[in-house]
C-alpha cells in the first residue's frame, strides 16, 4: 500500500530531517549498493566470471516466474532498460543459449522471453552462489529482521515511485 498525498505520512509528528541528513541517508543507500554489487555478482558464474547486473536480473526473474517466460516489454521495464537496450541484451542471452523468444498466440504484438533448459541450469547454479553471498553480505550484517525491514522499505520506495 502506498501513501497518498492526502494521507498522513508514516512519520507524521516526527521531527523533520535536515537537508544534509536526507542527502546523507540517500547517499549511504547508493554507496552500500555500489559496494555490495561486486561482492554479490563478482565471480559468481560456474566458471568464475562476473555476472553483469542486467543479465542476472533477467535470468533470475525468468527462473522465478511460473513457466519461465515473461513479455519482453515487461522485463525491459522491470530491469530498467529501454526496449532497444533490452533487445540487445536478449540477443546476447539468446546467443549464449540461455533465452529464446516466443510469440504470443493471442496477441501478435507480444513477444516472450523464455528461459531455455541450459539457461535454467545456469541460473540455478548462479542463484545458489548469489544466495550464499546474500546471506554473508546482507543477512550477516542486518540479521533476519533487518532484511525484512529492508525489503519493506525498498517495496515502499518502489511502489511510491510507480504511482
Amino acid at each position: 500500500m502506498t501513501t497518498q498525498q492526502n494521507e498522513p505520512r508514516a512519520d507524521a509528528g516526527a521531527a523533520e530531517l535536515s537537508d544534509d541528513d536526507l542527502i546523507t541517508a540517500w547517499g549511504l543507500v547508493h554507496e552500500a549498493m555500489s559496494a555490495l554489487q561486486p561482492k554479490l555478482l563478482g565471480g559468481i558464474t560456474p566458471d568464475g566470471r562476473d555476472m553483469a547486473g542486467p543479465w542476472f536480473e533477467v535470468l533470475i526473474r525468468l527462473q522465478r516466474t511460473p513457466g519461465h517466460r515473461l513479455p519482453m516489454s515487461r522485463l525491459a521495464r522491470e530491469v530498467s532498460l529501454s526496449t532497444g537496450g533490452f533487445t540487445k541484451l536478449a540477443d546476447r542471452l539468446e546467443r549464449e543459449g540461455y533465452l529464446e523468444r516466443a510469440n504470443c498466440a493471442e496477441d501478435r504484438r507480444v513477444v516472450y522471453a523464455v528461459l531455455t533448459e541450459p539457461g535454467l541450469a545456469f541460473i540455478r547454479e548462479v542463484r545458489t552462489n548469489h544466495v550464499d553471498r546474500l546471506r554473508e553480505h546482507v543477512q550477516g550484517p542486518l540479521g533476519v529482521d533487518g532484511v525484512r525491514r529492508l525489503a519493506a522499505i525498498a517495496r515502499t520506495l518502489r511502489d511510491s515511485a510507480c504511482d
